[in-house]
């Protein structure tokens, strides 16, 4: 993950961070003392794993070609080997050693998955063997500002490869719950309520949906209520921009919601879909709809995203981060257009989103269902280059989240988030059910659909501006670029990235 201070004024209008309080309320979902989470319920129900492996096991399209590119990581052998640490760094000033953690994380996640399409024990295995040494030994996640990264990164991570096998021989459930509530999510509740010392907005959303991903996976493996509630209480009114209507700030008259890191680079806008998507199926699958919530923001603005980064033109409205330390150093920055996009750049986050929206939902999502076709059959960890960008999202969509569509269009689950009173009424506001094509849709659907590019074709100057700057602050991440887009098979420097051309519409007020 790129790594740079940011914030946008008028979001808390730039003052200290206040957090959203995890003290229970009347409409808390369920806590530990009462009814518990559904288990497995992270990212993949029951349901869904009995799903895939029949669909495996019927040589069914394209769940096949998932598991294809699932068998041939190098990840998801059962031969792999833990090298747990007592202490985790990440940033600068220390020797970082996180590329460990998040490997062997990916490894047990992959292990995980395989175990429930084939059957074979072997994997389940070797994925409770890898969480077992990490749960036995990590003590610390340290570093510069970049520890709430692996914190919330890592946390969510580490809880969904758990689900998988809480249940197996061997697992050490207890212990590995402890180190959930005491090493990661700790670092993550942090971040939300203090933001690191700096001024609310100083961060831009990735840095906040990580941490909300975490605290919510910590929540639901844990049978924590107060934590669950804390997640999607910031997910609807949080201070700072992972809050929905931050990362979000202006939906357009074409229905396309304007995401607020597309100011800022195309690797960052697609990892804050990839959080936000991530953070929205959890919740669903403990009967909490934040895919709706807020009239679908969340499909508005990955629609957006889907049509920008596949080269077509979009609108945008100039925004003027904040940043800075509380009573410290402090500056603005704007970000006056869309950052240039490269078509070929790729994350496996597509799927899942576009599933959900025209699958369960039935509502048409045009871009999404083409740039999950563009990305498929998706891979995970080690698919999308070495560096850790490569390993934010656990992946494999094609396999796992390829669905029918649901007859009921959702009702019945929506219905069930209204009930515990932490998800929307009904559908949220979703517009009716349309037809539209699926995540199946062919590549060629994409053709002849290019993007219109502005004179000159250079990248945005924020993408790079106020690197080395606000002191302990996210001061890191602009000597990453070069090597982080190569790796995602950005080649062009120089007049080769795309400019999007600005609408001049009138833009919905943010929030």
């Amino acid at each position: 993950m790129l790594k740079a201070a940011g914030a946008v004024a008028g979001a808390a209008g730039g003052a200290a961070a206040v957090g959203v309080t995890t003290a229970p309320s009347a409409t808390a979902a369920p806590s530990a003392t009462a009814v518990g989470y559904a288990h497995p319920g992270l990212l993949h129900t029951g349901a869904d794993l009995a799903r895939m492996a029949a669909e495996v096991k019927a040589g069914a399209a394209p769940c096949t070609a998932g598991y294809a590119r699932l068998t041939a990581n190098r990840h998801a052998q059962s031969g792999w080997t833990a090298n747990p640490q007592a202490t985790v760094y990440r940033g600068g000033g220390s020797p970082q050693n996180y590329a460990v953690l998040y490997h062997d994380l990916h490894a047990a996640y992959q292990n995980g998955l395989r175990f429930h399409v084939s059957g074979e024990r072997a994997y389940a295995d070797t994925a409770v063997a890898i969480l077992n040494a990490w749960s036995a030994r990590l003590t610390s996640i340290e570093g510069s500002a970049d520890r709430f990264l692996a914190a919330g990164l890592y946390g969510y991570q580490a809880a969904n490869a758990a689900e998988l096998v809480r249940d197996h021989a061997g697992f050490e459930l207890e212990r590995f719950q402890k180190t959930l509530t005491t090493v990661f999510s700790p670092l993550s509740e942090s971040f939300l309520v203090g933001h690191n010392g700096a001024v609310v907005t100083n961060y831009w959303p990735n840095w906040d949906l990580a941490a909300m991903a975490c605290v919510l996976a910590t929540g639901v493996f844990c049978d924590d209520g107060a934590r669950v509630e804390q997640a999607v209480e910031y997910f609807k009114s949080g201070s700072g921009l992972g809050a929905v209507r931050k990362a979000i700030p202006v939906v357009h008259d074409d229905g396309l919601g304007e995401w607020l890191e597309a100011g800022r680079d195309q690797g960052h806008a697609l990892l804050g879909v990839g959080l936000m998507g991530t953070f929205c199926e959890m919740a669903w699958n403990q009967g909490i709809d934040l895919y709706g919530y807020d009239d679908s923001r969340f499909l508005k603005g990955a629609q957006y995203v889907a049509r920008w980064s596949l080269g077509g033109d979009v609108g945008y409205t100039a925004n003027t981060r904040r940043k800075g330390a509380v009573g410290g150093w402090s500056g603005t920055e704007t970000a006056p257009r869309a950052a240039g996009v490269d078509p070929a750049m790729n994350r496996p986050i597509w799927a899942m989103i576009a599933n959900h929206y025209t699958r369960r939902r039935g509502l048409s999502a045009p871009y999404l269902t083409r740039a999950a076709a563009k990305a498929a059959p998706e891979g995970g960890g080690g698919d999308y280059g070495p560096n850790s960008g490569g390993y934010d999202q656990l992946g494999f969509g094609t396999l796992t989240f390829t669905r029918d569509r649901d007859p009921d269009g959702g009702r019945g689950r929506s219905a069930a988030a209204g009930a515990s009173g932490s998800g929307s009424s009904g559908s949220g506001g979703a517009p009716a059910p349309a037809a539209d094509s699926s995540a199946s849709t062919s590549p060629a659907d994409t053709a002849g659909r290019g993007a219109q590019a502005s004179p000159g074709g250079r990248a945005s100057a924020n993408d790079t501006a106020a690197a080395g700057r606000g002191g302990g602050l996210a001061t890191t991440g602009a000597a990453d670029l070069a090597a982080w887009s190569a790796a995602t098979g950005i080649t062009a420097v120089a007049g080769g990235l795309l400019l999007l051309r600005r609408r001049g519409r009138a833009p919905e007020s943010a929030e």
